[in-house]
């Protein structure tokens, strides 16, 4: 996959802006080459947008089309023929400047069985998404889907996304970074509850749950003045961008959730930050913790406390990542049992790997960091899998292993029932392989 352009609205026109989130959406297939289209509303009330029938996978910013505020065009382009739907939702909700429209799979199942997803599978997707619109069918492109549209925006004026029957999805934003991680968040948000469905029945939090998981999250830190940056400590930096970057790209992690830290010195480590876009994350963003104590002016990720805890508990460990892939997450929130002893090298990677009860990760993060003496994978209910390792390669490794797994076994679910190998040959592998 091609390397993905680092994006900082504060500083992009909005053509180049458009072109950077538009090639993101394509090639991370939520979609096609003639699917979707993209607009930003400018200060002085221009319309920015992707134009009709260019190939998305290789848009520039000379290809976006401006349509002005009093009716005129400029461009070389037609501008897309949804357009009316786009100056509908600007009109509605003037506070928004950015709408995507596109064809992702998922929320396009949902479209087509006439059904919006429940946000309240994982906590951050209530909490980016909230409650989603469904507008009724009309003809692509006409003034009348374009009212429909428009219509469940402002009636419901705390909707930021709407599935459109058999058509797929419209979301806006206060600006185009929001708008895109609302659309991303959404369509991980149908394939995780796909994934469940597909092995069980997924098991949804309670509004009460997810207030009370978002009150008891840390919020703040001791920190420290005296920072320095030795070159070890510049290159764990540089490899934890790389490796978050590389998730990204594999489909590993979604630009609002992801975690990543390498121990350095002792138990001091180095996490990646809350709020910024995991395809976006540079090495500046990177939060140096030492003695407990985190470095001035930044915040860790939330979970820093588990990460110390892990580290405090088990000497052999100098790496974690706690994330959520999408098929991992179908058993996370199904509660259906991630059986590992279906595939021999993944049990020797993973070993028997366990699920713990949402929250338990922050109320009783010394019984979690316990667990990994036994097992370098622990999945949260509804939350995320954490990984651990050595080197942080070798943590990355264990979670695309688990990533894969979680995907043959989902995948094997409609053919047949799953025959894991028993507890002689799980034996046999433990001594061949000098598994502990």
């Amino acid at each position: 996959m091609a390397k993905m352009r680092q994006l900082d609205t504060k500083f992009m026109h909005p053509s180049e802006q458009l072109t950077v989130i538009i090639s993101r959406i394509y090639r991370s297939g939520m979609t096609t080459t003639s699917g979707g289209n993209l607009s930003i509303k400018d200060e002085s009330g221009n319309i920015w947008i992707t134009p009709s029938a260019v190939d998305k996978g290789s848009l520039t910013a000379a290809d976006i089309v401006c349509i002005r505020r009093d009716g005129t065009i400029a461009g070389k382009h037609k501008p897309s023929s949804e357009f009316p739907f786009h100056k509908a939702i600007y009109e509605m909700r003037p506070e928004m400047t950015a709408v995507i429209h596109a064809h992702p799979p998922a929320l396009v199942s949902f479209s087509i069985v006439h059904q919006v997803p429940d946000t309240n599978i994982i906590p951050q997707a209530k909490r980016i998404c909230g409650r989603v619109g469904f507008a009724p069918y009309d003809v692509p492109g006409s003034v009348a889907l374009g009212e429909k549209i428009a219509r469940e925006f402002k009636d419901n004026p705390h909707y930021k996304a709407v599935i459109m029957e058999n058509h797929g999805v419209v979301l806006c934003g206060e600006d185009m970074m929001d708008a895109y991680q609302r659309f991303e968040t959404l369509e991980f948000c149908a394939r995780t509850i796909i994934n469940a469905k597909t092995i069980s029945e997924p098991a949804y939090l309670t509004d009460e749950q997810i207030n009370q998981f978002e009150k008891s999250l840390p919020t703040h830190y001791p920190h420290f003045m005296d920072v320095s940056y030795p070159s070890d400590e510049r290159a764990i930096r540089t490899d934890i961008v790389r490796m978050v970057r590389r998730a990204c790209d594999q489909g590993l992690m979604i630009s609002t959730y992801g975690t990543v830290s390498v121990r350095w010195r002792d138990d001091d480590f180095l996490i990646t930050p809350p709020g910024v876009p995991r395809w976006d994350i540079e090495p500046e963003h990177i939060v140096q913790v030492r003695n407990g104590v985190v470095e001035a002016g930044k915040i860790p990720s939330r979970s820093v406390a588990l990460h110390q805890k892990i580290y405090q508990n088990n000497p052999e460990i100098n790496s974690i990542i706690i994330t959520q892939s999408p098929h991992l997450m179908g058993f996370a929130t199904s509660g259906e049992k991630f059986d590992v002893r279906t595939i021999p090298e993944s049990w020797i990677f993973l070993q028997d790997v366990p699920t713990i009860p949402f929250g338990m990760q922050f109320e009783e993060s010394d019984k979690v960091a316990a667990m990994f003496r036994k097992t370098p994978a622990t999945i949260v209910a509804n939350d995320s899998v954490i990984v651990t390792g050595d080197k942080l390669l070798q943590t990355f490794d264990k979670l695309e292993v688990a990533e894969f797994s979680a995907k043959s076994l989902i995948m094997a679910a409609p053919i047949g029932k799953l025959k894991p190998i028993d507890n002689k040959q799980i034996e046999d592998l433990r001594v061949a392989f000098n598994v502990k």
